[in-house]
């Protein structure tokens, strides 16, 4: 005996597919905030990388304040209030150099809650990671530029446009070699050191980290 239809003739539809008709909801990603010391080499790196890893999990906000320490901390800090809580997470990439000061914009950090990404003696020092296991002192940043050069030809924190091209497919070895010069927070008292790789690896997909 053939069952009797509805009265429309439809089958009365199921409880799921009227709830897979309801409109699509994505949570807010966690955003970051990367305030530079510098105008051009660091700003373009964390840039040039993010483009690289196409990391689709958080939102990275980059901003250049090319002032000392102190100044780029407190910077970060006003920026980060500006908007409420909108970062989940404040960095301050920072190198060590001849700056006077230091301990105060470490001192700052901490109380304001921001990480530093400190290189010592500076950032030519993370870049130098990339191609090489780099472990004797540097005697500030002409000395890193010269044993950068040979890796990177023409290299130069003046130049108009730094190129992230040469450091695309490296930059997991200056993570790991980066990892074993000091220990996380404690880059201010080693030369060499970077706490760059910290940085990297929060902003870096996770599937892409060793």
């Amino acid at each position: 005996m053939a069952r009797e239809p509805k009265r429309d003739g439809r089958r009365t539809p199921r409880r799921e597919s009227t709830l897979r008709r309801k409109p699509a909801y994505r949570d807010a990603l966690p955003s970051i905030l990367v305030v530079c010391g510098a105008r051009n080499t660091e700003p373009i790196y964390v840039r040039g990388l993010l483009k690289a890893v196409d990391n689709r999990a958080v939102e990275v906000q980059i901003k250049v304040c090319p002032r000392d320490p102190v100044s780029v901390v407190r910077h970060a800090a006003g920026e980060r209030a500006r908007t409420g809580d909108h970062y989940a997470h404040t960095w301050c990439v920072l190198d060590v150099d001849d700056f006077a000061h230091l301990d105060e914009a470490l001192r700052l950090a901490r109380v304001e809650n921001i990480e530093i990404a400190l290189s010592n003696p500076c950032f030519e020092l993370w870049l130098l990671l990339h191609f090489t296991d780099h472990r004797a002192p540097v005697d500030g940043y002409r000395q890193a530029v010269r044993h950068l050069v040979p890796h990177h030809s023409g290299y130069s924190k003046a130049a108009e446009r730094f190129s992230f091209t040469p450091y695309r497919n490296t930059w997991p070895d200056a993570v790991e070699r980066a990892r074993r010069l000091a220990e996380a927070g404690e880059e201010h008292k080693q030369n060499p050191s970077t706490g760059m790789w910290r940085l990297i690896r929060q902003i870096v997909p996770t599937h892409l980290q060793n």
